[in-house]
């Protein structure tokens, strides 16, 4: 097995990686095993194979892994010498149409999903498909493998609205999401999936558990990404003003790429079938304002302002204004913690974006 990093060109992302390795995940039970991880091209999917690698250089856990992409030459740019490493294994397939799966795997994580809001408002049945064909898929072939653990990836979006002032969400409390919206389809679409999952559970015993993720960035996001956490990003490095196309009243619920890494590899190898977890961290919960306010005075040393221009239609797909506080104490219980914090968040964000030259 080679010796070399996972990201040399990238020391923050590096040291990530090296501090997951090193972590109290019980790796052990990865030993020999092989585990297929969908949207490997997407920053969950991706996230988790970088670390996968590091685990496997680090402590010889001869982990084999599946990377199963869509576009073959997007994902030849994102992992680069990382597919000289002989346990890693590009599958190229649309997750829609997955064709034949002919390898022995011991363990999914299905992270495939649409995550661009835009795309989500532009093109919803595709956005309904992705999830609910897609996943469908993964728990047949979960099925027929007779795997050990699988994991599925779905959001805090699943969750809907709260009226109520500082909620608290717990994993069996659910809000309200109305259907006649057409952004409603991503949120709709997770509750699906999250169900078809106990479907197979009861049916076919396939070993799911539940991911449900906030909001998650960090050292390593992708070239390309433009979520409000990258926007943000960029204009303190460029010294340009945030501008919000809404109110920012939504209130947000953050996690470091890092911290979500070792929260969803502890809920595939110590998780209880059946169940769901949050994946976030409480202290980094914030309104999307009091965010782009904090990035532009702390993070750009007041260098910057923040401007409102909102848009008489929601053009951009932004997500409903939502009121809650994500609680993640049953993850907690099984001996998983959030180490960082959101200004760390941001910085280690930044300084990664600037070692890989991401404008």
């Amino acid at each position: 097995m080679t010796e070399k990093v996972e990201c040399s060109e990238d020391k923050i992302l590096q040291e990530d990686l090296d501090f997951i390795a090193e972590s109290n995940i019980p790796f052990e039970k990865l030993n020999n095993s092989s585990i297929l991880i969908t949207g490997g091209t997407g920053l969950v999917g991706i996230s988790i194979i970088r670390a996968l690698l590091c685990v496997n250089r680090k402590k010889n856990m001869h982990i084999r892994i599946f990377a199963l992409v869509r576009n073959e030459e997007k994902a030849k740019k994102l992992y680069g010498n990382l597919l000289n490493r002989k346990e890693l294994e590009l599958v190229v397939s649309d997750i829609i149409n997955i064709s034949n799966f002919d390898f022995n795997v011991d363990y999914i994580i299905h992270c495939a999903s649409v995550t661009a809001s835009k795309i989500m408002i532009d093109k919803p049945v595709e956005t309904i498909n992705t999830a609910v064909l897609g996943t469908n898929n993964m728990l047949r072939l979960a099925a027929s493998k007779k795997v050990k653990s699988f994991v599925y990836i779905s959001s805090m979006e699943m969750y809907g609205t709260f009226e109520e002032e500082n909620c608290v969400v717990s994993e069996e409390k659910l809000g309200y999401i109305n259907p006649l919206k057409v952004r409603s389809n991503y949120p709709e679409s997770k509750r699906m999936c999250e169900n078809m999952c106990i479907a197979y559970l009861n049916e076919y015993n396939v070993p799911v558990k539940i991911a449900r993720l906030a909001q998650t960035f960090g050292a390593g996001i992708l070239p390309g990404e433009n979520r409000v956490f990258a926007q943000f990003a960029r204009s303190a490095i460029k010294g340009e003003d945030i501008i919000l196309h809404t109110l920012g009243k939504s209130e947000g619920n953050y996690c470091y790429t890092r911290d979500m890494i070792k929260g969803v590899l502890t809920i595939l190898l110590s998780g209880e079938n059946g169940e769901a977890y949050n994946v976030s961290n409480p202290e980094a919960h914030i309104t999307i304002y009091e965010m782009a306010k904090m990035v532009a005075e702390k993070i750009a040393n007041n260098k910057i302002k923040v401007i409102f221009d909102i848009p008489e239609n929601n053009k951009f797909g932004y997500a409903s204004d939502t009121k809650m506080l994500l609680n993640s104490d049953k993850l907690k219980a099984l001996k998983w913690k959030p180490e960082v914090n959101l200004e760390e968040m941001y910085r280690r964000m930044i300084l990664s974006m600037k070692s890989q030259e991401i404008q």
